[in-house]
């Protein structure tokens, strides 16, 4: 694996620019539990909710001005050189 570069250098920086919100470290797929319901029934099941090639191992929620902007802190993330960085808005859902 590649040796990922200081994470929390990172961290510090847009903290302190007060663009970072929030973030953390998620927990390995194999301690993951799915809910569903299905016609009022219940399901549970161990595990990630699907079964992919890819791995998200945590997340950063960033206050920016634009997708241009975004991109610009994104491209600073240590992941986006030892892996890669998506970026995803919040959906505009109805009142």
């Amino acid at each position: 694996m590649t040796e990922l570069p200081d994470i929390d250098k990172w961290v510090a920086e847009n903290d302190s620019r007060g663009r970072r919100l929030s973030g953390n470290v998620l927990g390995p797929t194999d301690a993951a539990t799915t809910v569903r319901v299905r016609d009022g029934e219940l399901l549970v099941s161990e595990g990630p909710f699907a079964e992919t090639a890819e791995v998200i191992v945590g997340f950063d929620l960033l206050d920016c001005a634009d997708l241009d902007e975004a991109i610009e802190v994104a491209r600073t993330h240590p992941m986006a050189r030892a892996g890669r960085v998506e970026l995803r808005p919040f959906a505009d859902l109805p009142d």
